[in-house]
């Protein structure tokens, strides 16, 4: 982690963090991650998408657009090389499927010249080392999506605390210098204790996560910790992830990405996307049930080269965060 920054860090839209799960809400998720293994897949899906279509009826004014989160950062002077806005590629691995995948989803990337970073569950599934350096080595980053993929990390302090040492000897195993909490939950304040330049668990605006309150901007943002010397980059996605797009809510069409990247293209903001390799199919046998096209996802990048050529940085999340900090220390 960056250390000894003495400039004033904070959310530049006004300190307008996403809240911190409060304690009764932590009380419902463990509940529900207790019982969620006794009830059918089919039947989970069929309720999510049953209060996916009430929540977007409620909230078509706000998503996938927020009229609200496009002001500039305070002395705000541009992206690196005169980019009218910053593109980063992020993907979160689930499952066993997904780490099967995930060399399939870099080889379409480099075939189109994008790079990414790919997020591991540090113990839900295996995470081959050769996979790791195979990113690395091709300009591919490796972040950290947890210990495993539940809730219980914020269930209280101490539990955080507990496992941030493990988190944190992960990070330093794996050479990561990001972290994005399993399912979107967060409590900024608790990250300073991880050895990261980056966290990227907020979002813009997203009401169909368990924890739908967003961080309000189009921008990065520094998360002080007290004495500015635990500060770290918050990097909150603002396209829609593709789970919600084509599983839950099941789109057809990549209309709504497009739609949003234009937005965010006018207000020069950045551009973050998460998919999950675990529900792409690339046409290997019959499509299940909570998988979507690759091809979706394809199309995003030949969209972005052929509308957008020459016009956004290009950059993987650390060199987000190093620039951000770095133009926020005045350095």
């Amino acid at each position: 982690m960056t250390r000894g920054c003495s400039c004033m860090a904070h959310n530049l839209s006004g300190q307008r963090f996403a809240a911190p799960p409060s304690r009764l809400s932590m009380w419902t998720l463990m509940a529900f991650y207790a019982v969620k293994p006794l009830v059918p897949r089919a039947i989970q899906l069929y309720l999510r998408r049953r209060r996916s279509r009430y929540l977007l009826a409620n909230h078509l004014h706000k998503w996938p657009v927020d009229l609200r989160t496009n002001d500039k950062p305070r002395g705000w002077q541009g992206w690196p090389n005169n980019s009218k806005f910053a593109l980063v590629l992020t993907h979160d691995i689930e499952s066993t499927r997904g780490v099967e995948l995930a060399g399939r989803v870099m080889d379409l990337e480099s075939e189109l010249g994008f790079r990414s970073s790919f997020n591991f569950v540090a113990e839900d599934y295996p995470v081959p080392p050769s996979l790791r350096a195979r990113m690395a080595s091709n300009g591919f980053e490796v972040g950290l999506h947890g210990i495993h993929h539940t809730p219980g990390l914020y269930f209280s302090e101490a539990s955080f605390l507990r496992n941030a040492r493990k988190i944190n000897r992960y990070l330093g195993d794996w050479g990561s210098v990001g972290f994005r909490s399993p399912a979107m939950y967060r409590n900024l304040e608790w990250l300073h204790k991880l050895d990261i330049k980056y966290d990227a668990s907020t979002f813009d605006t997203d009401p169909f996560e368990p924890q739908p309150d967003g961080a309000q901007t189009i921008f990065p943002f520094l998360v002080d910790g007290g004495d500015n010397s635990s500060a770290y980059v918050e990097l909150p996605y603002t396209l829609p992830q593709d789970f919600t797009l084509f599983v839950i809510l099941q789109e057809q069409t990549i209309d709504i990405w497009k739609r949003k990247l234009e937005w965010l293209a006018e207000n020069g903001g950045m551009a973050l996307v998460i998919t999950h390799p675990d529900y792409m199919h690339f046409g290997d046998g019959k499509r299940g049930r909570e998988q979507y096209p690759a091809t979706y996802y394809k199309e995003l990048l030949e969209h972005i080269k052929s509308e957008y050529e020459g016009l956004y940085w290009h950059a993987l999340p650390r060199d987000v965060a190093g620039f951000w900090k770095e133009r926020r220390c005045g350095h």
